[in-house]
């Protein structure tokens, strides 16, 4: 059997063409993403509440909340609660451990000027818009800006 198409070559010119459109194509993304073409920017509205907090893992398995400019406990998250608080300081320690930080520097929860809540970290200048996981999340952040001994 042979074959029909056995002598007839793909025209070079269209190979070479997509070539150099798909190499500027990857040029051009580069330089605008070095370049910070695209990227939208939101100004960080000022706190109306904030408070610098160090959580702190028992071997009961509750999480107890410390407010750093008293020194003092202010919550406690029993265990089997508190389940989104758990993950987010989870995915934070993560972070932390990748970047050879302990836990010494505190977290920074702020309840901002826009109406959002926002949780930093200043060991990994990662910071978490907390009303982005819905209301019922941001409110277990909440509470922590607020001295309240009972806990969750």
């Amino acid at each position: 059997m042979s074959d029909p198409f056995r002598h007839q070559t793909f025209p070079r010119a269209p190979l070479i063409g997509a070539g150099a459109l798909i190499g500027l194509a990857l040029i051009a993304a580069g330089l605008g993403r070095l370049a910070g073409v695209g990227n939208a920017y939101l100004p960080v509205s000022p706190a109306l509440v904030a408070r610098d907090l160090r959580f702190e893992d028992r071997p009961d398995g509750s999480v107890v909340v410390y407010d750093v400019s008293t020194g003092r406990a202010t919550q406690v998250v029993e265990p089997g609660t508190g389940g989104f608080v758990r993950a987010t300081l989870r995915t934070f320690a993560r972070e932390r451990r990748r970047q050879g930080v302990g836990p010494e520097v505190p977290f920074h929860l702020a309840a901002r000027a826009n109406g959002r809540l926002t949780l930093d970290d200043p060991a990994t200048h990662r910071r978490v818009e907390l009303d982005a996981f819905g209301p019922t999340n941001a409110a277990a952040f909440a509470r922590f800006l607020t001295d309240d001994r009972r806990g969750s």
